[in-house]
């Protein structure tokens, strides 16, 4: 097994990806544009985290932690934008709203440690 299989945040970003292929990517009314940038953005959490888990030095975890938040953060923003172009419901934009936050937070909670990890050791 993989370092980044035993991570559960890794796990609620491929529920999030999984959730986004079946609530966004299978609408036909969803823009071509807003498909590729949303698909690849949700795969970018769960990639980054993975490659993070992967690295050895804790700066380099902790970029790649940080690529991931951000990646999570543009989905967060495709979503809101989907909402306003009603595509999304008000419902759904909440659950994966919810999920994002929790996902967020973890990664967060993440990058902190190897933050005060590396103050520590000044």
């Amino acid at each position: 097994m993989f370092d980044f299989e035993k991570l559960n945040v890794y796990r609620k970003a491929k529920v999030f990806n999984d959730l986004i292929k079946v609530e966004v990517l299978s609408n036909p009314n969803l823009d071509k544009i807003y498909r590729d940038q949303i698909k690849r953005a949700s795969i970018s959490v769960a990639l980054n985290i993975a490659e993070g888990a992967g690295r050895f030095s804790k700066a380099d975890k902790r970029n790649f932690y940080v690529v991931a938040r951000g990646s999570l953060a543009e989905c967060v923003a495709i979503l809101d934008l989907l909402q306003s172009d009603e595509i999304v419901s008000a419902e759904k934009y909440n659950s994966f709203y919810i999920i994002a936050e929790e996902i967020s937070k973890m990664l967060y909670a993440m990058i902190r440690e190897f933050e005060e990890n590396s103050i520590k050791k000044s």
